[in-house]
């Protein structure tokens, strides 16, 4: 990314991504916009610790954590060493896994003291994507009765992002579809993948789909359904299960910004297609990982009787699908019953998926199509925590080592092994914030 940016890795770069450069090579500049937040209307939100650097040869450069900006709103613009870090990972972790994600370019610490809950230490990511534009910015202009300026932006987004749109009678509302999509894709891959955002605000909502603003987001470890990874959420309106629907609701809050030019009827048939979309790209990814060859929608049963057989015995998510990596489906005797064997309406469960796969051909040819489905190595939250506690105390070695991991995560290398298992006992008391 640094190359197809125009920059190398000297101290001009270093100077520019820190934002000590002065003056600035690029145009700069903080924007605002606007959100619903736990369901509840923020009229003025904005970059408030985010400074744009522009865009370059189709990319657009952020710093965050750079410092103050006019949307600070009393803030000092910073961010700490532990959430440049999570971010950085995060997002790596997840274009790896082909998830639609924001890239972090680099993390760049900082002896600039930091206060939040305790005194830290400052860092910003800089952060890459096509663009940075949220479901909030469309909001921002609609409530602020700037319609000239909301067509605008919506012109220029569909001309800059989505120019296939423009072929359409009616671009505007192809674009809503457009936007639909995408973010109806990426929603499954997180169920799929058992990703929870952890705060589905409309303003951390991209238009482009992608996973956006990192905060207490976490991977699941053992199964649970209604999992709530940000002991913010009192009320778990974001917790794992809740993500399509929430996914939706904001959708309808980014329509509702088309309503000078449509009515109803045309934006709810554009969101009714989140829903095929979703549960689509849901069968793909399930299908594959479980050896289900093209699934429809008559498996969501069978998808959904092994997941309730994996809450009910409290496996780890991501290790046990990878079980299906040496899983031979014309035995009695697999890497998946110790695990599952001893739940009422296992025996049956299974009777129904050998009926389902058959005969898989090749054994080990279906057990490689697993293995490039059902990652080996995540970002669990204890392992971002140890890399985050050595990077404070000056040693960045875990940070790379995890990284360079989590760049192969259907296969790792065996130096790796060590990061592979379930997630120990004490990284439960690990708690996460918005501030994480």
């Amino acid at each position: 990314m640094g190359q197809r940016l125009g920059l190398e890795q000297n101290d001009a770069s270093l100077s520019l991504l820190s934002g000590s450069a002065s003056p600035l090579p690029w145009p700069s500049f903080a924007q605002v916009y606007s959100g619903h937040q736990f369901g509840g209307y923020t009229p003025r939100l904005g970059d408030g610790r985010g400074l744009h650097l522009g865009e370059r040869n189709g990319l657009e450069l952020f710093l965050k954590g750079s410092g103050p900006t006019p949307y600070s709103r009393g803030g000092d613009g910073r961010a700490v060493l532990r959430s440049a870090i999570r971010e950085f990972l995060a997002s790596e972790a997840l274009h790896h896994l082909g998830i639609a994600t924001t890239r972090a370019l680099a993390v760049i610490g900082s002896e600039t003291p930091v206060w939040r809950e305790t005194q830290e230490t400052g860092a910003i990511t800089v952060r890459v994507s096509p663009s940075h534009l949220r479901f909030g910015h469309f909001e921002y202009f609609l409530y602020t009765r700037q319609e000239e300026k909301l067509e605008a932006l919506i012109e220029d987004t569909i001309q800059h992002h989505f120019p296939e749109v423009n072929g359409e009678g009616d671009p505007k509302l192809a674009w809503l579809r457009a936007v639909v999509a995408r973010t109806a894709e990426t929603v499954a891959d997180w169920q799929a993948f058992g990703f929870c955002h952890g705060v589905l605000n409309s303003d951390n909502m991209s238009i482009l789909g992608e996973t956006f603003d990192y905060g207490p987001f976490a991977f699941m470890n053992t199964f649970n359904p209604g999992y709530v990874c940000n002991h913010s959420d009192h009320e778990g309106r974001y917790a794992f299960d809740q993500q399509p629907g929430i996914g939706l609701w904001n959708l309808n809050r980014l329509a509702v910004t088309l309503t000078p030019w449509h009515d109803d009827e045309g934006l709810k048939a554009a969101l009714s297609d989140y829903e095929p979309v979703l549960i689509a790209r849901y069968l793909s990814r399930m299908g594959a990982r479980l050896g289900i060859e093209e699934a429809t929608a008559a498996d969501l049963p069978l998808i959904g009787g092994l997941l309730n057989l994996m809450a009910a015995a409290g496996v780890d998510y991501s290790n046990t699908l990878r079980t299906f990596a040496q899983l031979d489906p014309g035995s009695k005797d697999t890497p998946l019953h110790p695990l599952l064997g001893q739940q009422e309406g296992f025996e049956q469960w299974w009777a129904q998926y050998q009926a389902r796969v058959g005969n898989p051909g090749t054994l080990s040819h279906w057990q490689a199509e697993r293995a490039r489905a059902n990652p080996a190595l995540i970002l669990r939250t204890h392992l971002a925590q140890q890399a985050i506690e050595a990077a404070e105390q000056g040693d960045n070695g875990p940070l790379a080592r995890l990284h360079r991991a989590l760049c192969r995560p259907y296969d790792p290398e065996p130096q790796y092994d060590d990061l592979r298992g379930d997630a120990p006992s004490w990284s439960q008391q690990i708690t996460l914030s918005c501030s994480s």
